[in-house]
């Protein structure tokens, strides 16, 4: 039971910054400013299924899906972030002008719910940061989940 409660622990606690559903809020109010508030309602509901699926099938078949091409877990690692500084460093190279015309640009009011998935789930609230450390925790689990069953089959 300890050992459960301390795996979310580190899944809440490495995803939550990088998530971050608390940063990304005024991102999403600003590309729904002209939607209903139920409509909000649905899509933000929506775009949080999306978002929970995307990041538990990371962490449970992400790390197969490596091995299937041949690509090691650091590179992943590093990739993973590269991507977030590179993202970070460019937001704050930003002007608020572009931004504001980029979310004119974005916001489609006849396919709200088509846009769930791409571009607010994917690249604005789980981008590559978010599933590298998905995969990462899920190799990482997997193995301690070996080393636990090894554990009691030899006892």
């Amino acid at each position: 039971m300890i050992q459960v409660a301390q795996s979310i622990l580190l899944v809440v606690s490495a995803l939550f910054p990088i998530v971050d559903p608390i940063g990304g809020s005024p991102v999403f109010l600003a590309l729904t400013r002209d939607y209903s508030v139920q409509t909000r309602r649905l899509l933000a509901r929506r775009i949080a299924l999306n978002s929970f699926i995307l990041l538990v099938a990371s962490f449970t078949i992400g790390s197969h899906v490596l091995s299937f091409f041949g690509i090691s877990l650091p590179v992943v690692q590093v990739g993973g972030g590269l991507i977030v500084i590179s993202t970070g460093w460019a937001m704050l190279k930003q002007k608020d002008d572009n931004d504001r015309s980029a979310v004119e640009r974005t916001v489609n009011r006849t396919d709200v719910f088509r846009d769930a998935f791409y571009p607010l789930t994917l690249p604005l609230t789980v981008g590559p940061g978010s599933i590298s450390i998905a995969i990462t925790l899920g190799a990482n689990a997997r193995t301690a989940w070996e080393q636990t069953y090894w554990l009691f089959l030899r006892q």
